[in-house]
């Protein structure tokens, strides 16, 4: 368990780069780092509760699995990650922390080539935002786009600019998520994987580079068999997306939640339904054994 820092009474912001912990808005990264020049770099997401980093080792799975995609070499072993992000977390106290870290190529003179140089290294935790009670009771507005984004989506890469675009076209039609179709089939959100519900079966589709392997998504997947629910991975065509009993979307910091009105018309009932009521229960649950120390 990550030791809680009690002399911090407000949640604390820190970054991790160059080998020191600093405030984030002080971290300095060199303007010709390639993660600045090109996007070339990967990320993960995690988050950690009650001081504790919850699904530390499938993430670093993830890391390792982008890094090798992306062909970047991977700084650290999974021992030094996960002492580098617990102490990391550590500092910062025993609330509720989202964790970012990023590995780009490095520093070099702009050029395409791949150059051989050590990669940069960036950390930074900061308080994890809940989600309102409103948005639950209420559910979240979704529209439809075209998937505009590259054939690796399941390299987990900072090149996200066909996301923020595709999220900014939910923002401008007053909506929180926009789902993405590629070829008339769902592929996920802007910056969420997608489930839908129908006859009480939780499908999800399936994993393959149009889509990134969400570690969130999995663990629900596992928790909705352990609950009773029956589950699929298969392809989901607009026609199902729109015909859905439930749609719900996940992320690492905002677990599942539902949509219940896509392009203006409502899903199901237009109410987050109980597929979603018992998968949010079972996630909580879960959540509130992390912050006991009891799994991670």
């Amino acid at each position: 368990m990550n030791r809680p820092n009690p002399s911090h009474e407000q949640p604390l912001e820190l970054a991790w780069v160059g080998g020191e912990f600093v405030a984030p808005a002080a971290a300095k990264i060199s303007a010709l780092d390639r993660g600045f020049i090109f996007g070339d770099a990967v990320y993960e997401v995690i988050p950690a509760y009650g001081g504790n980093l919850f699904l530390l080792e499938p993430h670093l799975q993830r890391l390792e699995h982008s890094l090798e995609i992306t062909r970047i070499r991977n700084p650290f072993s999974h021992t030094e990650w996960r002492n580098l992000l617990a102490d990391l977390v550590a500092r910062c106290g025993d609330h509720d922390q989202s964790v970012y870290l990023q590995v780009t190529r490095g520093v070099a003179p702009r050029d395409h080539a791949f150059p051989d140089i050590e990669p940069t290294v960036f950390c930074m935790s900061r308080p994890m935002v809940g989600v309102s009670t409103e948005l639950l009771q209420q559910g979240l507005a979704a529209i439809t786009t075209e998937d505009i984004r590259w054939n690796y989506c399941h390299a987990k890469t900072t090149s996200l600019i066909a996301n923020v675009m595709l999220r900014q076209q939910a923002v401008d039609a007053s909506a929180d998520e926009a789902l993405l179709l590629r070829d008339g089939q769902l592929t996920e959100g802007a910056a969420s994987n997608v489930f839908i519900v129908v006859n009480g079966q939780l499908l999800t589709p399936p994993a393959g580079e149009q889509l990134l392997h969400g570690i969130t998504r999995e663990r629900i997947l596992e928790l909705a068999s352990k609950e009773g629910i029956p589950v699929a991975e298969q392809q989901i065509s607009e026609q199902q997306l729109r015909e859905a009993d439930e749609i719900c979307i996940s992320s690492s910091t905002k677990a599942i939640l539902p949509v219940t009105r896509l392009d203006g018309t409502a899903v199901g009932t237009g109410s987050p339904g109980p597929v979603w009521k018992a998968m949010w229960r079972a996630y909580q649950m879960e959540i509130e054994q992390v912050r006991r120390g009891a799994v991670g």
